[in-house]
């Protein structure tokens, strides 16, 4: 088969690639290569699911932005798709008194970096939160959630699908090389002079 765009590998971050390109695209025509049988089989499927809430990057980088506005549009995505999560909440504790000047400083961080909801919170309103939880204060964080993203990562694939995007299963991309000349041209007027090869 021939594609203007092969995108290798139906993990999140391949898939959510694929859809975002042809949503912006859609006179591509695009696969998604995947040796497994299914998507999201690996590492995707088998992390924390933690929706982080963006406290942790430094204030105006680029990490922290998209950690914040990402985390925004996946509880908005998966409201869209029906895709439970638990917006959980989570605490920093600060167990020692020389942990809290550290406590304090990542909570000014949140806070510049615009992460919703963040507060700092003394012993009685830690083991309100969490019973089993001791500490002298704690950096509440409520917008922290928790989600399947396999779930996540095959409703991206749904989506590429109904968009038109191929996703070929069961398929191992051995080599790839540049081809002298390309026979196909996109409806953009691109040339994607690239051979990739499997084992099928």
């Amino acid at each position: 088969s021939s594609f203007d765009v092969a995108v290798v590998g139906a993990g999140i971050v391949g898939l959510a690639a694929a859809r975002e390109l042809l949503q912006r695209h859609p006179s591509l025509a695009l696969a998604v290569l995947e040796k497994e049988q299914e998507p999201a089989h690996h590492q995707s499927g088998h992390n924390s699911g933690v929706i982080h809430s963006g406290i942790y990057y430094t204030p105006g980088s680029l990490k922290a932005k998209l950690c914040v506005q990402g985390a925004a549009l996946c509880y908005k995505y998966c409201d869209q798709k029906g895709i439970p999560y638990k917006q959980c909440g989570k605490l920093i504790v600060a167990v020692e008194q020389d942990e809290i000047p550290r406590l304090k400083a990542l909570y000014e961080r949140g806070l510049q970096n615009n992460v919703p909801g963040l507060k700092l919170i003394g012993a009685k309103e830690i083991q309100e939160k969490e019973p089993f939880c001791r500490g002298l204060m704690a950096l509440d964080s409520p917008y922290t959630g928790i989600v399947d993203y396999k779930q996540v990562a095959q409703s991206y694939a749904r989506d590429f699908q109904e968009a038109g995007g191929t996703i070929l299963t069961d398929f191992e991309v051995t080599d790839m090389e540049m081809a002298k000349e390309s026979s196909a041209e996109s409806e953009d007027g691109l040339k994607y002079p690239v051979i990739v090869r499997s084992k099928k």
